[in-house]
């Protein structure tokens, strides 16, 4: 489990089929082989460690939703150890596990921040709602609106300088994962079979 706030942004040193070796600093405080970390939001397990860095091996099924096959050396990653028992959660509940990659559409500058569009497959826009959470490569944003096929967000000039969104160009891919809260709301709602209501709501337990 994850919060959405990057820790650290890392660099790629080594990048084949199923193994990537990141350097870091900070991510590694307290980390021991065994441990998650998120990498551009993938939730993956730490194999090895070193002065400066880790490596982690990667699935193929990780390579089939995610960007990260898409990683070379000296790209930078957002690196974020794993949400322990009774810290802060700044940002929200990220589970590390991508649903799906999106592409960056626009990055529009204004005063002190930038709005990003992303577009994203079509069947994970019923999970996107305005004003709710998402994460993108990693870092919670807030949803500003949306249309059937994208989202916006704003992006705060601390966001921009401390995480990878500020690299990102039209075409750049990164991965999304939605809000678990709405995909257990579905969930409740194909079960029950009927629309859902406040009473529908409370009736599971989510109003109390």
């Amino acid at each position: 489990m994850f919060t959405g706030i990057v820790e650290e942004i890392g660099t790629v040193r080594e990048a084949d089929a199923n193994r990537l070796v990141i350097a870091a600093e900070k991510v590694l405080q307290g980390t021991k082989p065994g441990d998650s970390i998120a990498v551009n939001g993938a939730c993956l397990t730490v194999a090895s460690l070193n002065d400066d860095g880790f490596s982690v091996d990667v699935m193929p099924e990780t390579l089939n939703c995610t960007n990260l096959g898409e990683l070379r050396y000296g790209d930078h990653v957002n690196l974020e150890r794993a949400l322990t028992m009774g810290g802060r959660v700044g940002g929200h509940l990220v589970l590390g596990h991508v649903d799906d990659v999106g592409r960056v559409i626009s990055m529009t500058p204004q005063k002190d921040s930038s709005i990003v569009r992303i577009a994203v497959p079509s069947e994970l826009m019923s999970y996107v709602a305005e004003k709710g959470f998402i994460a993108v490569d990693g870092i919670s944003l807030t949803v500003v609106d949306v249309d059937d096929f994208s989202f916006s967000s704003s992006l705060v000039a601390y966001t921009i300088e401390h995480t990878i969104l500020g690299e990102k160009r039209p075409g750049s891919a990164v991965n999304v994962e939605v809000d678990v809260i709405a995909r257990y709301l579905e969930r409740i709602n194909k079960r029950a079979g009927r629309n859902l209501t406040f009473d529908l709501l409370e009736e599971y337990g989510f109003t109390k």
